[in-house]
């Protein structure tokens, strides 16, 4: 009877932890930092200002940025989706410039899925949603790639 009951029980657990995740299989933190780090072989101030602007040849509009932390923050303009309510979403980027060495420079980026909800009686909801497309990562530090290559030859 006590392996009928364990048995139930585990199984009850991993359809309720399979419910929660919603089956999308999780990225440790490692497999996320393989595509959303990259490594340049420059200086953490052509880093930053390559990365500034990329985001803003992207079309985000930067929320922050400091040189000394290295952080960077970004917000892609506010898309209102029509249904009934209001339903608006963004993109949030941010990124963390690090100088390892001299003349080489960690960039980690992460973009955001941001989706606001407001319903009847003024309920909202909010949800964000890690992107971890690998391209979309790949396409960003080709940019920021071409963004230090000019800085770096026209200074």
């Amino acid at each position: 009877m006590k392996n009928i009951l364990l048995s139930a029980l585990l199984c009850s657990m991993a359809v309720i932890t399979g419910c929660v995740t919603g089956g999308t299989p999780q990225k440790s933190a490692l497999e996320l930092q393989a595509f959303q780090r990259k490594q340049f072989d420059t200086t953490k101030s052509i880093a930053f200002a390559s990365t500034v602007s990329v985001f803003q040849d992207l079309g985000y509009i930067i929320k922050t940025a400091d040189i000394q932390s290295g952080l960077i923050t970004a917000s892609s303009p506010t898309q209102e989706l029509l249904f009934f309510g209001s339903h608006m979403k963004n993109t949030e980027a941010s990124a963390f410039i690090e100088e390892i060495n001299p003349g080489k420079t960690y960039v980690r980026v992460n973009f955001v899925e941001a989706r606001e909800d407001s319903g009847g009686y003024g309920m909202k909801t909010k949800s964000d949603h890690p992107i971890i497309d690998p391209k979309i990562y790949e396409g960003c530090f080709q940019k920021i790639q071409e963004a230090i290559f000019i800085r770096s030859h026209t200074q």
